[in-house]
């Protein structure tokens, strides 16, 4: 079983948290290029090119300036973000086998570094999906990835089973050709929504604080089977069978 989620926006300067080792991505490379394409804007441009405000593109100006110095040390990636997904996730409290295992189970997407592993060092950047690169043709960030990130995704899921739980946000999709991938493995997508008003909703912010701990639920337990998936119930989400089906989990807050 392979669990997969989405980057966030939000994004620590360091860490202290201690890992039993510092990894590199597997598209590092890929990753520098960008950052060196990125390092070409002034503040202004980045913050109509990332659609922020003055004050986050000013900090990711900087972010990207100091992209290559030695002092700016890369981070595992499972503690370099820092939104609601993984502040629920709660790395700092892992066990040494707790890394590895997510090591193994656990991938992050990256409009930067494509697809990572919990343990793969990152530095602090902002970048969007639909940022287009000269240097990349005017391709977007999900076309550039796609063909490059595709294989190794399927390839990854194979590895653990053939089974993805997919914990990421809709658009994260993009990354990859979505049809081969459920094509080529099963892909399981829980839902997590509450009562409102006599109808089912979405409510965003508890859709990501569940995402992170269902994830630390899988690592914690070592989940490898979709039944035991089934048991997770946190502040009031449970299992609703009712309305769940081969493909699709749903959880339901009362």
């Amino acid at each position: 079983m392979l669990i997969f989620i989405s980057c966030a926006k939000t994004m620590a300067a360091r860490t202290n948290v201690k890992v039993p080792e510092i990894t590199v991505p597997h598209f590092q490379a890929e990753a520098l290029q960008n950052a060196l394409d990125m390092g070409q804007y002034s503040a202004v441009e980045l913050e109509h090119l990332l659609r922020v405000n003055s004050k986050i593109a000013a900090e990711n100006y900087l972010r990207y300036q100091d992209f290559f110095s030695e002092a700016n040390r890369p981070m595992p990636a499972i503690c370099a973000y820092t939104g609601a997904v993984f502040k629920r996730i709660l790395p700092k409290d892992f066990s040494t086998d707790d890394f590895l295992y997510a090591q193994h189970h656990l991938r992050i997407t990256s409009f930067l570094y494509g697809l990572l592993r919990p343990l793969d060092g990152i530095k602090s950047y902002r970048l969007e999906g639909d940022v287009r690169l000269p240097e990349r043709g005017e391709m977007s960030m999900f076309d550039y990835w796609k063909p490059l990130l595709t294989d190794l995704f399927i390839a990854d899921i194979k590895q653990q089973g053939g089974i993805l739980v997919n914990l990421a946000s809709g658009e994260m999709k993009d990354l990859f050709d979505w049809k081969r991938v459920e094509k080529e493995v099963r892909v399981i997508t829980p839902e997590f929504q509450v009562w409102r008003d006599g109808q089912l909703k979405t409510i965003v912010i508890y859709a990501k604080m569940c995402r992170g701990e269902m994830t630390r639920f899988i690592i914690k337990n070592r989940i490898e089977r979709l039944e035991d998936l089934k048991t997770f119930a946190w502040e009031g989400f449970v299992f609703d069978e009712i309305r769940s089906t081969d493909s699709h989990l749903q959880f339901t807050l009362a």
